[in-house]
């Protein structure tokens, strides 16, 4: 069974084949064939390469957006780099939805009334649903009558404690839906999943910190197996800074920034997802590599941000630990988390307390999946690799074994 996954990012569009048998292997396997697509200010650059080696590179359309994607999916079936002879081969498409608000807590095979959804909560989620919408169209329009499964970022999150999901606003807001509804999960699930499979403990005993660290950031706690709290809220600006994304910050700043400046509700979102974080605080990039590159060459705001996000990240592993009464493991994943030794460093120089303590040697040259703690350090900190991509089609494998005895899972898309 063959099956694609579209991992459609604010800033890159990611796209993954894996082929699997009658049984899901137990790690993660190689892809047969990844693609991606990456916007960056006036250029886009495609890259693909297959199992074999063979890699092809190309610069697309930067608009619209779509042409891009559809020219990385058109090179499963051509060029070097193919890897089909007919798109027919695929069994399903699964896509990663960011947020799935409290109406989806299971993957989902896609119809009508779910991309209803997925765009009533674009509104949420500006930088995602709604080219996640575009990839499950663009799909309709090259593949025809495939199935495709909605895998949702907020699903992991779904059972959070009152106390830790509910605002302290009125209680009319809960009444309409506004309450946390964290982000990131699929990837903070697949994390505490391999952390049991890499310290050979049973998952429902351990206490768990994730850190998610990329261009979005969130951690979670995880008790029994099941997310007890998390950074991110209603939307994914809440909590940890973020590349370009602020944040929590002090409400008041924003009703301040309405009445003194007569910013409206679009700038004031447009100024907080695409104008802060690292990017707004160094001035030069949203990117972390870019800015410990500039802080050793001495740039003031460049190590300013950094210092601004450790801070906030060594605070919330504080709140997540406090949330589960300790922790058993810390576990840093995604782009910043599985390779910037710094921020890993800088981040666990005040976690002592907490019983956490990094080996330099094995931090400054780790690799995922890696255990970077000292020998005689109490908690245990684990590198990871986010599998999110892998995450997606194991679920989808499961929702076809289980609906339809044929590989290719005809009737699927009959749901909904």
């Amino acid at each position: 069974m063959k099956i694609l996954v579209l991992n459609s990012g604010s800033s890159s569009q990611k796209t993954f084949l894996y082929e699997f048998g009658a049984s899901l292997p137990e790690t993660p396997q190689t892809p047969m064939w990844t693609g991606k697509v990456e916007w960056q200010g006036t250029k886009a650059a495609l890259e693909v390469r297959n199992s074999a080696g063979i890699i092809h590179t190309e610069e697309v359309p930067v608009e619209p957006r779509a042409r891009g994607t559809e020219r990385l999916l058109d090179l499963l079936t051509n060029g070097e780099a193919k890897v089909l002879s007919n798109k027919s081969e695929i069994a399903t498409v699964g896509h990663r939805i960011v947020n799935g608000g409290r109406d989806y807590t299971q993957p989902t095979v896609v119809g009508n009334e779910v991309k209803a959804a997925i765009q009533r909560m674009a509104v949420f989620a500006p930088l995602h649903n709604r080219v996640e919408l575009e990839g499950i169209a663009l799909v309709e329009k090259l593949f025809g009558d495939i199935p495709q499964v909605a895998v949702f970022d907020t699903a992991f999150h779904s059972h959070l404690p009152d106390a830790a999901a509910v605002y302290p606003g009125p209680y009319e807001w809960l009444e309409q839906g506004i309450r946390r509804l964290g982000f990131h999960g699929i990837n903070h699930e697949y994390c505490a999943k391999r952390a049991a499979q890499m310290l050979e403990k049973d998952l429902r005993a351990l206490r768990l910190v994730t850190c998610h660290l990329g261009n979005g950031c969130s951690l979670a706690a995880i008790q029994q197996g099941k997310s007890v709290d998390t950074t991110m809220g209603f939307t994914p600006l809440e909590g940890l800074m973020m590349g370009t994304r602020s944040g929590s910050v002090d409400p008041g700043i924003l009703t301040y920034l309405m009445r003194e400046q007569k910013l409206d509700g679009q700038q004031l979102d447009d100024l907080l997802n695409k104008k802060s974080g690292l990017l707004g605080i160094s001035g030069i990039s949203g990117d972390m590599r870019e800015i410990v590159t500039a802080m050793k060459r001495g740039h003031a705001r460049a190590k300013l941000a950094f210092d601004i996000f450790v801070h906030r990240l060594q605070s919330g592993i504080g709140a997540m630990a406090a949330a589960l009464g300790g922790m058993d493991a810390l576990v840093f994943t995604a782009g910043i988390g599985e390779n910037s030794a710094e921020v890993r460093e800088a981040a666990c120089a005040k976690l002592a307390f907490l019983g956490v303590q990094l080996n330099p040697e094995t931090n400054a040259a780790c690799a995922p999946d890696q255990d970077i703690s000292a020998a005689k350090s109490q908690v245990k900190t684990l590198v990871i690799r986010a599998q999110e991509d892998w995450a997606i089609a194991c679920e989808c494998w499961r929702l076809l074994r289980a609906t339809l005895p044929t590989e290719h899972g005809s009737n699927v898309g009959q749901q909904d």
